[in-house]
């Protein structure tokens, strides 16, 4: 039999080897021959091989046929339809990698001329350190060797070795080693290579010919990233040569024993995480591209990175201290004291914009009248817990357990979940932890359940309602999950409930298990139950539930799109997708308005929660909790410090009386404006005590408060505005007192900055032109003829020596703010 399943890549990576991992590890359930064309280019691959699957060169948007063949054809084609549609596209994400256009180096560090080397811009960040140079392997080494260990033994042990890795890593390096993994057990390479053994060739001369010819494939792709991959493909060929031929006296140690930036053609990801991360603090690679994994590597673990750079250009500079601008684009060769001030005064300026943002991290998330709202993380796996409290996470509002089902062959038993929850919930301290139980079926199948294939997975047999014909599975989970809440507050939420007949049931099979436990004299702990409201007709019988469950956790996503009957992964409906839909809001008013009448606690989880505009109505409705991705957390918890609770209380009302979209989002926006400015003179923006050695400096220091203080979002552009005034003609006015200043869309909230520096600076070539004290005139281009008003006010007073005087003698931030306000009329 044969069937065909066409489709469109949506991957903006294209096929690579991640998501070919995942393609071929549904395609290898099937007996039946499985090949992917691409339509564009004509391409064909296996589709249970990784590396054919690469071979396609398959980029976002080509036309694609996924052709079976074989005596399971019909059921392979049932599961792969719909795995493509609804699966495939979300398995990988768009990497971010940094805009590749030119920089305008910052004038405070050209006006010193450092000796600079311009490079491809790769992760962010400044490093300073001493340049140490890797030492590459080159393959070719084990060409004439005789293999201590066949291709199978030297692949079990690669694997087994991959696996450990695994099981101790997370995000990025996870997927990574994941990907390796699948590499390493591909059919092509394995093929390549026992093929090449089989026709007389030693092992390590097999490995390399199916190297040479694997690399030469990818490297007649179209895409810079599958190119990128052939690193991946020499990293898991090192290791299997290292394994095969241990008698060969190689070595991948590279110890560093002080803070040091490595110089290297390649560095593969193997490579990069034997690096001591305590000492790397960044990277010069050759040859790297922005999508390279020891790239995304990199900037996972933020160590600043920069490629492009000939080794030769820096060779004379090995074991001196030199800086990187992984931002810039920058290496910096034999800094002088000016150039090595700048780069040490940038890194300064970056741990305070990190200091200014880890002081909401342990702050109670509040109003700024004092109304508390908890701010929570949504988390997949238990690894992902420690990271959300580091992150100021006041709770785990969704722990979504499903992770623990997926990929792979069986289940997990009661031990390895036990283990999972225990380990959350240890983190979390006496913080809550509101576990979902198992979210699977629907359009999240699981091979060795057997679930059906579905139209409309969304609305069908899937969570608690596959709970009953998989009882023991449910079951053995409620019993982990009670064992683990002796370690800490627990909460347990049962996804997709619409009926009290549902919640009546789960509750009986809680009271089956706590008695089961209770006669094998298992010790367990106290759990709150509660039901995720997603499922409208819940609203409708709030009063009922309320007598049921302790909680409530609303799931917006699946919330909106119940209600408005849309597909929010269907193109041709998506944009009637909008949790800003007056019905929503109303909706959403009937939930909490139904739990606050009986006093029951009402989250919100979902991403709705982090989005900035949407916020003040969120608080308006009076959810008690809001749980999001931990890296919005501490932004979140900032903003709400912004608004007032009456305030948001009476735009929520407002909202839900709105008749349409564009009419909340209107109402948003006049919301936005209405709120308060950051004050144009404030302490924040005061520094005293200066150890200023320039002009350059100043500025540099002045302009990079704005940024750390949340006043601009773009501090060079902002710092280049400034200079740009300072090339027609100095701001220095004599006296001591300069005034740079500029009337720029760079600058989101106007500010005077002030400084006051301990020692002279020279502003300019004129006899007067020392300087001792700066007032930073940054003004938005918004607010009419505030800029000139201001700066001739202040340009009249400094005439007088009284005022000068005063300015300078004052002994705090606070008394300088107020004489200058009541002085200028401000």
């Amino acid at each position: 039999m044969k069937k065909e399943v066409a489709f469109t890549c949506e991957l903006p990576n294209g096929i690579h080897a991640r998501p070919a991992n995942h393609l071929e590890a549904v395609c290898r359930q099937f007996s039946s021959d499985i090949k992917l064309k691409n339509l564009r280019n004509e391409n064909t691959g296996s589709a249970k091989s990784v590396l054919s699957l690469v071979g396609t060169d398959t980029l976002l948007n080509d036309p694609c046929s996924l052709i079976i063949e074989g005596d399971d054809a019909e059921a392979a084609f049932d599961v792969l339809a719909t795995y493509l549609r609804e699966e495939f596209p979300l398995c990988d994400e768009e990497i971010v990698v940094m805009d590749e256009g030119d920089v305008t180096l910052p004038q405070s560090l050209m006006n010193h001329n450092p000796t600079l080397i311009r490079a491809k811009r790769l992760s962010a960040g400044i490093a300073k350190g001493k340049l140490i140079r890797y030492n590459d392997i080159e393959l070719s080494v084990f060409e004439q060797e005789i293999a201590s260990l066949t291709f199978e033994q030297a692949k079990q042990q690669v694997t087994e070795t991959l696996i450990d890795k695994a099981e101790l890593a997370s995000g990025q390096e996870k997927e990574i080693i994941k990907a390796h993994l699948g590499i390493l057990n591909d059919e092509t390479l394995n093929e390549k290579v026992s093929g090449f053994v089989s026709n007389g060739e030693s092992l390590a001369k097999a490995i390399l010919l199916t190297v040479a010819a694997i690399t030469e494939t990818l490297m007649q792709s179209s895409s810079a990233y599958l190119k990128e991959r052939v690193l991946d493909i020499k990293d898991i060929a090192l290791q299997l040569l290292m394994t095969a031929h241990p008698h060969v006296e190689v070595t991948t140690d590279f110890t560093l024993t002080e803070p040091s930036i490595v110089i290297a053609n390649d560095l593969t990801p193997s490579q990069f995480l034997g690096l001591d991360r305590a000492f790397l603090q960044g990277l010069i690679l050759t040859q790297a591209g922005s999508t390279s994994h020891t790239v995304i590597l990199a900037r996972a673990f933020n160590i600043p990175a920069v490629s492009g750079v000939e080794i030769d250009a820096c060779a004379k500079h090995e074991g001196e201290t030199l800086f990187v601008d992984g931002g810039l684009g920058i290496v910096a060769l034999a800094p002088s004291d000016a150039v090595a001030t700048y780069f040490e005064r940038a890194m300064w300026l970056a741990e305070q914009v990190k200091a200014a943002e880890s002081e909401y991290l342990n702050l109670q998330a509040q109003t700024k009248d004092g109304h508390k709202i908890e701010i929570a993380a949504n988390i997949a796996c238990t690894v992902e817990a420690e990271s959300a409290f580091a992150k100021g996470a006041e709770g785990i509002g969704l722990f979504r357990t499903e992770m623990l089902f997926m990929d792979r062959s069986t289940a997990p038993d009661e031990q390895e979940q036990f283990d999972a929850y225990k380990e959350v919930l240890e983190a979390a301290g006496d913080k809550a932890v509101i576990i979902r139980s198992m979210d699977i079926g629907g359009d999240k199948p699981l091979d060795y359940l057997n679930l059906p294939h579905e139209h409309n997975p969304f609305l069908g047999y899937r969570a608690v309602r596959i709970y009953p014909q998989f009882l023991a599975l449910f079951h053995t989970q409620l019993r982990a999950i009670l064992r683990a809440a002796q370690y800490g507050h627990t909460k347990v939420m049962i996804p997709m409930i619409q009926s009290i007949e549902e919640i009546r049931w789960v509750k009986a099979q809680l009271e089956i298990v706590k008695a089961e436990l209770t006669n094998d004299n298992t010790p367990f702990g106290a759990i709150e139950l509660g039901i995720m409201v997603e499922i409208p007709s819940v609203a409708f019988i709030m009063d009922q539930f309320c007598k049921e469950v302790d909680f409530f956790s609303i799931g917006s996503n699946d919330m909106t799109q119940y209600l408005l009957a849309v597909d929010r992964d269907n193109d041709n409906v998506a944009k009637l997708y909008n949790s800003l839909a007056p019905s929503f809001l109303r909706l959403l008013r009937a939930v909490v308005s139904g739990a606050q009448a009986h006093d029951k606690w009402v989250g919100l989880c979902g991403e709705l929660g982090a989005n900035k505009k949407v916020l003040p109505l969120l608080v308006g409705a009076g959810l008690n909790e809001l749980s999001m991705a931990a890296p919005s957390i501490a932004p979140t918890k900032a903003a709400l410090r912004q608004f007032d609770s009456e305030a948001c209380k009476a735009l929520f009302n407002e909202a839900c009386d709105c008749a349409t979209i564009a009419d909340v989002e209107a109402l948003l926006e006049a919301f936005a404006q209405s709120q308060e400015d950051k004050p144009l003179l404030d302490v924040e923006c005061v520094l005293l005590d200066c150890d200023f050695n320039s002009k350059e400096e100043a500025i540099q220091t002045l302009v990079g408060n704005l940024g750390v203080r949340g006043r601009t979002h773009v501090v060079n552009e902002l710092e280049a505005d400034i200079w740009a005034r300072e090339s027609v003609f100095t701001t220095g006015l004599g006296n001591g007192f300069a005034i740079p200043h500029t009337k720029s869309d760079n600058i989101a909230h106007s500010s005077i900055s002030i400084a006051r520096l301990n020692k002279p600076v020279i502003w300019s070539d004129d006899e007067d032109g020392a300087v001792e004290f700066v007032i930073m005139l940054t003004l938005n281009k918004n607010q009419g003829d505030q800029h000139m008003r201001i700066f001739s006010g202040l340009a009249r007073k400094l005439i007088h020596e009284s005022f000068r005087n005063t300015l300078k003698t004052m002994t705090t931030e606070a008394e300088i703010i107020s004489y200058l306000q009541s002085e200028l009329s401000l």
